[in-house]
């Protein structure tokens, strides 16, 4: 896989005390990097977008089941301007593709969630899965390489023991920095279902992983079995209402996770009540407003994702048409509500047509839990300030990525007549999208993933 590299510095982000500007990075296996989105390989669209802990380092997986990760430029760390360049430090293949002759089923290779373990010495752990099968990955550098072999030649050929009449201490010689990424553990045949979610827990030796209908509590080293936490299958798959749609521990009570539904509900468990966790110890359910009930209320209010707040008080959700911030103590309603793109209510016949109502978008806080991120069409993306109630849409563009170019809001017209600068909901293109997105931990720099397009933004630097 090639990848094409274009960076442009600074772009503006208004409206907030955290502003931003503009790195991308461009991720395609031709070799024209402006090449038409219409023409790109399926295999090179981003299905997932991961900073590690510190933030030096940004994990991409695709759907040929590849992972390229991106580092932080170290020279120019300190230099506000570049901080948020990263270059291409390593790319391998995840997964492949695979066949299930018992059910006759096709498994595709991709990519379906990356997660970091925290660093503990040299080397940099992550998981990713694809719909079956989770794997352990280390990545190391090496930058010397010995030499001076007794029984072996330079080339690696052996040599005559009766050759050998002097003994030589072998040396280490300084070389090119490789990295290397080698697979440590596999976690196999323990999902009957598509794999949706993995977290890793905060005792960081355990993590879960949720399909569907089940989730499976895994220790990272044992590999041959798992406990299953939750089974929502019903006897009578006939009688089947919802499943499992995301899930993740509590950032600091390891004891403590949520999984969220199909239904527009989020179950918070504490496993210190029971091995198996199906009775839930809060429910987090918003009532339904009578005047918006239409015969898409259901799909509309499947949850796409759920995300922890760093400090572990709130969890944000995110369903197809608002972001959902929920305090937990307190389950009946959720404490804010931002409307995402509330203009698509007129045009959910539509989206349905086309599927597009199904798409699962993603969302993300920044490091001190004041703003939340998530995607939308037309490549567009939606922050939200907490503190100031304000919010703004900015656009991940190709056609604007010139050095130093201020990056405008953009405004969204649903009827009437449409002001200078505003796009007509009409004429949105549904075929770009914003799925998933990250936050620096530490840093304003934001990724968002369009197709086979990585763009990374930091605040605005005077």
């Amino acid at each position: 896989m090639k990848i094409h590299k274009r960076s442009s510095a600074l772009r503006k982000m208004k409206c907030f005390p955290c502003q931003f500007s503009n790195t991308i990075k461009s991720a395609q296996s031709n070799t024209s990097a402006l090449m038409s989105a219409s023409f790109f390989d399926q295999a090179d669209i981003i299905s997932t977008v991961e900073f590690n802990h510190s933030g030096e380092l940004l994990a991409t997986g695709d759907k040929g089941g590849r992972v390229v990760i991106f580092q932080q430029e170290q020279e120019n760390k300190i230099q506000s301007l570049s901080r948020g360049e990263y270059n291409v430090y390593s790319t391998f293949q995840s997964h492949e593709p695979e066949f299930d002759y018992l059910k006759s089923l096709e498994i595709e290779e991709k990519i379906n969630k990356i997660r970091w373990l925290p660093q503990k010495n040299a080397a940099q752990f992550l998981l990713s899965t694809n719909d079956k099968t989770i794997k352990l990955w280390k990545i190391s550098e090496r930058d010397k390489r010995p030499e001076g072999y007794n029984l072996k030649e330079e080339d690696g050929r052996y040599r005559d023991p009766s050759t050998v009449t002097t003994l030589r201490v072998p040396i280490f010689r300084p070389m090119d920095l490789m990295v290397e990424a080698s697979p440590r553990r596999i976690f196999a045949n323990a999902h009957t279902y598509h794999i949706n979610s993995i977290s890793i827990n905060s005792d960081y030796e355990t993590y879960l992983s949720a399909d569907d209908l089940r989730i499976n509590l895994w220790h990272l080293e044992i590999t041959d079995r798992s406990f299953n936490i939750v089974d929502i299958k019903p006897a009578n798959m006939e009688e089947l209402t919802e499943v499992i749609t995301a899930a993740e521990f509590h950032p600091n009570s390891c004891n403590t996770f949520v999984y969220s539904s199909s239904k527009g509900t989020i179950r918070l468990c504490d496993m210190r009540a029971s091995a198996l966790c199906d009775r839930h110890s809060k429910l987090f359910e918003e009532p339904e407003d009578p005047s918006n009930r239409s015969f898409f209320s259901e799909i509309i209010s499947s949850i796409s994702d759920v995300k922890f707040s760093h400090s572990g008080r709130y969890m944000m959700t995110r369903d197809y048409l608002s972001v959902k911030i929920w305090d937990l103590n307190m389950e009946n309603r959720p404490v804010e509500t931002y409307q995402v793109h509330e203009y698509l209510r007129s045009k959910l016949c539509s989206l349905y047509e086309n599927d597009c109502i199904f798409d699962k978008f993603e969302c993300c806080w920044n490091g001190s839990d004041s703003v939340v991120m998530t995607g939308s069409y037309n490549n567009f993306f939606r922050m939200f300030d907490r503190n100031t109630k304000r919010d703004i849409t900015l656009e991940a563009s190709r056609e604007n990525n010139k050095p130093r170019t201020v990056l405008k809001p953009r405004k969204v017209c649903a009827s009437g007549k449409r002001k200078k600068d505003e796009i007509s909901v009409d004429s949105l293109d549904f075929n770009k999208k914003i799925l998933h997105t990250a936050w620096h931990p530490k840093e304003n720099i934001i990724a968002v993933a369009t197709t086979n397009n990585l763009y990374i933004f930091q605040d605005k630097v005077n």
